[in-house]
């Protein structure tokens, strides 16, 4: 890795040295160098650490990899009702008739409609909650159209049929019958694995991008008073950090869900206060670091506050250590909230959390039907796998070798 620095470092010196022979025989024999040279420098040193690190970035298979795979995740997330083939609130179309259906299965259904009446939800509406069935979905085998009456095999189990008839008023004007295929199966309830991962997407992120930002707010806070002032400061919050440290993270996070309640707010919160310290003490060790530099003692020189010095000009340049360990902690939550439900005290049904799914079908892995709990548990792998590629990808392209991780 050292090498290649090196040879990135003369290609960027050959590169500048080329850029002021060029700008040099473009200029004026008269005018003094310094006067052209220096804002045409100035603009092209600018970005070359970002742009340097990119170039390191798009290098690391991997690290584009899981960069990939969470932009695909983001979209879905985004879109998880329009590209979802259940578009209910929570893909939550319970469909007894055909529950624990393998992958690949392909039912016919009668589509009739809700004593109640349904309104089309607006756009944004639909985006954020999903739009509600206007139709209840029988299950049938067979059907047959007679004047202004559907007779139909209602679908019972395998080989088991009923007769039953409905006027076609009550069923949909355009296409009274429709043909569905489960491409993962259908779970216990007879409610589509396939919709539910995606919209579980939504659980996974949320979770996790919460939880950063709860983990950083306070992690960057404790962690720069505790690194910048030292002394007696430092002493009260590495106490305080060693003390929540030694607490089991699952043990913390039971007391935090008991005193809060479960739900789906309850678990950022829970989440996001186990993970701080982590970030508090990376951020404590760079500050420390940071703090006897140049231009912090320059900034002392010049009065500025505590506040100025530590918001403006150190936080900005330990910024590459806190992206890696914010990757690290967002894969980790994803982790957390899939144990927690599984466990019953984080997301609660009918909201399709992944840990829930597994929960609800793991006893399936050895029976009939693995998939209702594995395609979860691959989901949980893959994005976690895509967050630990990516935050290793940034450590290399940001140049972070562990420094002040006490």
């Amino acid at each position: 890795m050292e090498v290649m620095n090196g040879k990135e470092e003369e290609l960027n010196n050959s590169e500048s040295a080329s850029f002021f022979i060029q700008q040099l025989s473009q200029q004026p024999s008269n005018k003094h160098p310094a006067t052209f040279l220096l804002p045409s420098l100035m603009a092209r040193t600018s970005y070359s650490f970002q742009q340097a690190a990119w170039r390191r970035l798009k290098k690391n298979k991997g690290a584009m990899f899981g960069l990939v795979v969470i932009s695909l995740s983001v979209l879905l997330a985004i879109f998880a009702y329009f590209i979802s083939p259940d578009s209910s609130p929570y893909a939550n179309r319970i469909i007894l008739e055909i529950g624990r259906q393998r992958p690949g299965h392909q039912q016919s259904f009668l589509k009739v409609k809700k004593e109640k009446n349904v309104s089309n939800p607006g756009f944004f509406k639909w985006l954020i909650a999903g739009k509600e069935d206007k139709y209840y979905y029988v299950p049938v085998v067979g059907y047959q159209i007679n004047n202004d009456r559907i007779n139909v095999q209602k679908f019972i189990d395998d080989g088991v049929s009923e007769r039953q008839s409905y006027a076609l008023l009550q069923t949909d004007s355009k296409r009274p019958i429709v043909t569905k295929r489960f491409l993962l199966g259908t779970d216990t309830y007879g409610r589509d694995i396939l919709s539910r991962l995606i919209v579980g997407v939504r659980i996974s992120l949320s979770v996790g991008m919460i939880t950063v930002i709860i983990s950083l707010t306070i992690g960057l806070l404790f962690g720069s008073l505790a690194g910048y002032f030292r002394g007696r400061t430092d002493d009260i919050i590495m106490w305080f950090m060693n003390v929540i440290w030694s607490i089991p993270t699952l043990l913390l996070v039971f007391a935090i869900t008991l005193v809060l309640g479960k739900g789906f707010w309850q678990v950022f919160v829970a989440v996001g206060l186990t993970m701080w310290v982590s970030v508090a003490r990376l951020v404590r060790g760079q500050v420390m670091n940071a703090r006897e530099l140049e231009y912090v003692e320059a900034t002392r020189a010049l009065g500025f506050s505590h506040a100025r010095t530590i918001v403006y000009h150190i936080l900005p340049n330990i910024f590459g250590p806190v992206m890696v360990i914010a990757a690290s902690n967002f894969a980790s939550a994803i982790v957390i909230e899939a144990g927690l439900s599984f466990l019953g005290v984080g997301v609660q049904p009918p909201q399709p959390s992944w840990g829930l799914m597994i929960k609800e079908n793991y006893n399936f892995i050895i029976t009939q039907n693995p998939m209702l709990a594995l395609a979860p548990g691959f989901a949980i792998m893959l994005l976690v796998l895509a967050f630990n590629l990516l935050g290793n990808g940034l450590r290399d392209a940001l140049n972070v070798r562990g420094k002040g991780l006490s």
